[in-house]
């Protein structure tokens, strides 16, 4: 028997835990720390420079206290299984680190921290200061529901970093975002934050730190209109297991879990949930089971899916742990679902795969006339896409939203820029999201590299808070990176010239175009409509090729990389 599944025989579960699988280590704080910290440290050997392997793990700890050292590598998932974060504490670290040379944090993706709380004291970080943890991360890597006693950095030794997210977290000291170029933080607070770069996003921050665009990098909403916070995995007393789905905040600030009113919610027994298995369940096995009315748990590992996994009854919960991952292989989405109230998609990767499909994930059904979903939002958080770099994928598109009422905590569509099957020709993908449906409202958009428009939005009242695209690298040349005579490129924030009513605010788009003479003629199209409008717009252009002429439709400015020029442009019209 492996030392990973001997170290998690010795973590015992308690006796009405249930199976998850061996990808799946729970800890109890009453066994043996050195035994949890070799299960750790196997994990982390395996994962800490597998971008694009095969393997999932989910660490789960138990309510309690734990001296450990925890570093989180690549499709890694630490989760704590209390009530509040603070029921789980690991005393010691937690991290992510650079993965490439001279402390290079943009490869630092699909990983994630959720639901307790850490006093840092830069175990297994010679370099870090005692009370800081750092984690140094990009795209794809969540922290939410986390308290961090102490400091907390975004960035190793200030070298490069590019992107993250943090929902309902609480930072007891100061956050350094140092050198991230580009981050978003919702209903979080901290003591104080220091650093900005491109765009910074706070939403629902009582302490949002000062500055007015364009001469800082911050955008300030002071409070977030609507969300639901993403559902997690909790263990009471009497060792009864549960998953909790949090309702609906209107006009909130700050975090849920420290008020004194209780927050809406409601919870969901563990033995309401299928509990799918890779290399076991197919599509048709899970389906069978949601038209039985069963909930969704996915445990860690890669489902193929000869045909779409359909989510079909109102209330349902999708829930994947540790970056549980759907790749379909006959040509079919991977994912759809009714226009129903109150569904939820959460922690889940959709990678394409080799067939190509006409979308990856798709919430509701196209063409009809769509229902009201206001009282009951459908919900999707942490939900990941990827066509290429793992092998060979290619879609026509993404993520695809019909319904209305639909809420995007934190998302990342990304055509792989490097890694295997990559090429203008290899990994073939339109666009990345399309929304449809109207009063749409999206926290944390990473959308990039998609060989046409990155973002379509064709529903009315459009919200997005936090835009982050870099368009594609590889156009081999300007003919074929064209949309129409007159127009270079497809605008990356594309709103559809028949919409009445859209808003966005903090939106970077980024140039880095590998062949020279390739322009984009303008990152950011709308219409000139008094109710479409947009605020703290950047773009740039890196490398050494083309550029972006303008910033959105023929305002802005150039982005140019010689000489380097960015402009900053604060609102339009």
């Amino acid at each position: 028997m492996s030392l990973l599944l001997v170290a998690a025989a010795a973590v015992a579960q308690r006796s009405s835990s249930p199976h998850l699988g061996p990808n799946v280590l729970i800890f109890d704080p009453t066994k043996s720390e050195p035994q949890m910290q070799a299960a750790i440290d196997r994990v982390y050997a395996n994962e800490q420079h597998s971008e694009f392997g095969p393997n999932r793990y989910a660490l789960l700890f138990l309510p309690g206290k734990y001296h450990l050292n925890v570093p989180v590598g690549y499709y890694t998932e630490v989760r704590g299984l209390g009530a509040t974060p603070d029921a789980v504490h690991i005393a010691g670290n937690v991290h992510a680190d650079a993965t490439l040379p001279k402390d290079n944090a943009t490869c630092v993706f699909w990983r994630g921290i959720e639901n307790f709380a850490v006093t840092p004291t830069g175990a297994g970080q010679s370099e870090m200061t005692p009370g800081t943890m750092r984690w140094a991360v990009s795209q794809a890597a969540p922290m939410r529901r986390m308290h961090i006693e102490g400091n907390l950095v975004l960035h190793q030794n200030h070298g490069w970093a590019s992107g993250g997210w943090m929902a309902d977290t609480l930072v007891d000291g100061t956050v350094d975002s140092g050198t991230q170029q580009q981050w978003i933080a919702r209903n979080s607070d901290w003591a104080g934050w220091t650093g900005s770069n491109w765009n910074m996003v706070f939403v629902g921050v009582p302490h949002a730190p000062a500055g007015a665009w364009p001469k800082s990098a911050y955008t300030e909403i002071a409070r977030t209109p609507v969300v639901r916070e993403k559902p997690f995995l909790e263990v009471n007393a009497t060792g009864k297991w549960s998953v909790r789905v949090p309702g609906v905040c209107s006009d909130s600030t700050g975090t849920t879990w420290r008020t004194p009113v209780a927050m809406p919610g409601r919870d969901i027994p563990i033995e309401q949930f299928y509990i799918g298995r890779p290399g076991h369940d197919t599509a048709a096995s899970i389906n069978a089971q949601l038209a039985r009315g069963k909930q969704l748990l996915l445990t860690p590992g890669i489902y193929d899916l000869t045909e779409p996994i359909r989510v079909v009854k109102p209330d349902t919960v999708v829930l994947g742990l540790g970056f549980a991952t759907l790749r379909p292989t006959n040509g079919t989405a991977a994912m759809v679902t009714a226009d129903a109230d109150g569904l939820t998609i959460a922690g889940l990767l959709f990678d394409a795969g080799s067939r190509i499909s006409p979308v990856l994930l798709q919430i509701g059904a196209p063409g009809n006339p769509h229902h009201s979903h206001r009282a009951d939002p459908i919900l999707l958080a942490d939900v990941f896409f990827r066509e290429g770099g793992a092998g060979a994928g290619s879609t026509v598109g993404n993520l695809e939203v019909n319904a209305n009422n639909t809420i995007i905590d934190h998302v990342w569509i990304w055509r792989a820029d490097h890694g295997a099957h990559v090429g203008w020709t290899d990994n073939l993908s339109q666009n990345g999201l399309i929304v449809n449906g109207d009063d749409v409202i999206a926290f944390g958009l990473f959308v990039e590299h998609h060989q046409q428009f990155q973002v379509l939005w064709n529903g009315e009242r459009g919200r997005t808070y936090m835009y982050q695209s870099e368009i594609p690298y590889d156009p081999p040349n300007q003919a074929a990176y064209t949309s129409m005579p007159g127009t270079d490129g497809w605008a990356s924030y594309k709103v559809a010239s028949t919409v009445h009513q859209h808003e966005a605010w903090g939106l970077g788009v980024y140039s880095v175009f590998l062949h020279p003479d390739i322009f984009l003629t303008r990152a950011i199209e709308a219409p000139a409509a008094e109710n479409v409008r947009f605020h703290d717009m950047i773009t740039t252009c890196l490398n050494n090729y083309g550029g972006i002429r303008n910033v959105i439709d023929n305002e802005g400015g150039a982005a140019t990389c010689h000489p380097k020029h960015w402009p900053r442009l604060t609102a339009f019209p």
